[in-house]
């Protein structure tokens, strides 16, 4: 795990020469093409992404490719992520009309879940979602879906109108009202989907980052000084027990925060299939 976060950062210098603090370059991974250049270029989150995509489709599949009564191996894995998000998403927040919606939900969590994953594997050791533009475009994903099933519904002026002028205020509110549901319907919900995931992951990287640095920083002390700065590297082991717990802890950000982005989707496009607002 620490080989692993230490490859999202340039060699670090020797002790001497001070704490390699992790910057936003563990970020960037744009100047370093795998393949093609330019435009084209796949670079290591491209890369990872394209591999979430075949590994969604490929678990799909084979779960599906010899379906049981009583499921086993991939088939078993399939029914049990397809069985939570119908359970405790699209049925709690949507209802029976929301089942429709039951691929593209299930779909969209276990996307979200396996991409923040990467973050916590070995030699990966990149969460896609930290780069903004990810969560950007799920989130612009998310905005065009509600608003298209809004429209289909209930007829795009009953749609706007049910947003902009609802039922039970005032008319002399309505000037106050108005604009704060056009900003937070149409701005603030697709960019607080896209900065929450955002965010999180990349505070869970930064802060794995820091402790493998900070554990090799600290080893390295303990192997090459002397004196007292022998035995400041002593602080190498519990640097690497915290190092192990954040990942731990990192294992329940993925899934928490694919859990929420998912469940805010199912609670976008429920409240637009209702004529309520």
């Amino acid at each position: 795990m620490i080989i692993g976060s230490l490859a999202s950062i340039d060699t670090p210098p020797a002790p001497p020469h001070g704490f390699p603090a992790p910057d936003t370059s563990i970020f960037d991974y744009t100047k370093s093409c795998l393949v093609g250049g330019g435009p084209f270029c796949l670079t290591k989150i491209s890369l990872l992404m394209i591999l979430s995509a075949v590994i969604i489709v490929a678990l799909f599949v084979i779960g599906a490719r010899k379906r049981q009564v009583v499921p086993r191996g991939s088939q078993n894995l399939v029914e049990a992520f397809v069985d939570m998000v119908r359970g405790s998403i699209v049925l709690e927040v949507m209802g029976p009309a929301g089942l429709p919606f039951l691929p593209f939900l299930t779909a969209l969590f276990i996307f979200i879940w396996l991409n923040n994953s990467w973050g916590i594997i070995p030699f990966a050791q990149i969460p896609t979602t930290s780069r903004m533009a990810v969560p950007a475009f799920l989130s612009a994903l998310v905005w065009v879906v509600f608003n298209v099933v809004g429209i289909v519904k209930q007829g795009g002026w009953h749609y706007l109108k049910g947003i902009l002028f609802p039922s039970g205020v005032p008319w002399y509110i309505y000037p106050l009202v108005t604009p704060i549901e056009l900003v937070s319907t149409f701005l603030v919900r697709p960019l607080t989907l896209a900065v929450r995931l955002a965010a999180n992951m990349i505070a869970g990287h930064l802060i794995l980052t820091i402790f493998a640095v900070g554990t090799w920083y600290l080893a390295s002390h303990f192997a090459l000084a002397s004196g007292f700065g022998k035995a400041v590297g002593v602080f190498a082991i519990p640097a690497f027990a915290l190092e192990v717990a954040m990942t731990a802890f990192e294992v329940l950000v993925a899934f928490l925060q694919a859990y929420i982005f998912t469940i805010l989707t199912a609670v976008y496009i429920s409240g637009a299939m209702s004529s309520e607002h």
